[in-house]
């Protein structure tokens, strides 16, 4: 069984952070990367249990990467949340023999955006749950990987809050 690490980046989220934590379920290991939050961002990640780490000036983001726990870790950002669709995969996925998922380099996920009152398709796949040892990042998130199995379900992205 490959237990996951949820990995989040932190500036200021306490308006929406708890709503992404709540979808979070099927990871065993919730950390977050604060980047000096001067709100309540701090006491809704401890809340729910997150491990918090501060953000480093020079930091890369496989040095966060290193934090985990586990061997797999998967990157939201605080303004998204995971369909129950999506939890399903991921409590599916992560009961498997972890021999069963070694081959794969990293999965990604189909999303929707609200712009608006729309809810918009992503432009394409997204790199979200890659292993702890992945060095290709953009950023806070894993880099675009053409070749990573899609999984089923949906991240969605909320505007703000």
């Amino acid at each position: 069984m490959p237990p996951i690490t949820a990995l989040l980046h932190t500036t200021n989220d306490a308006l929406r952070l708890g709503r992404a934590l709540e979808t979070l379920l099927p990871c065993s290991e919730i950390l977050i990367v604060d980047h000096q939050s001067a709100d309540a961002t701090l006491r809704v990640a401890r809340e729910y249990g997150a491990r918090i780490v501060p953000a480093q000036d020079r930091a890369t983001a496989d040095d966060y990467s290193g934090l985990a726990r586990h061997d797999w870790i998967f990157c939201l950002h605080p303004a998204e949340s995971i369909t129950e669709a999506l939890q399903a995969t991921l409590f599916e996925w992560s009961s498997q023999p972890a021999s069963a998922v070694a081959d794969a380099a990293a999965f990604c996920v189909l999303g929707r955006e609200q712009v608006g009152e729309k809810w918009l398709a992503f432009a394409a796949q997204e790199t979200r749950l890659v292993p702890r040892s992945w060095t290709q990042w953009r950023g806070e998130l894993p880099a675009r990987q053409t070749s990573a199995v899609v999984l089923e379900g949906e991240l969605l992205r909320f505007a703000f809050p």
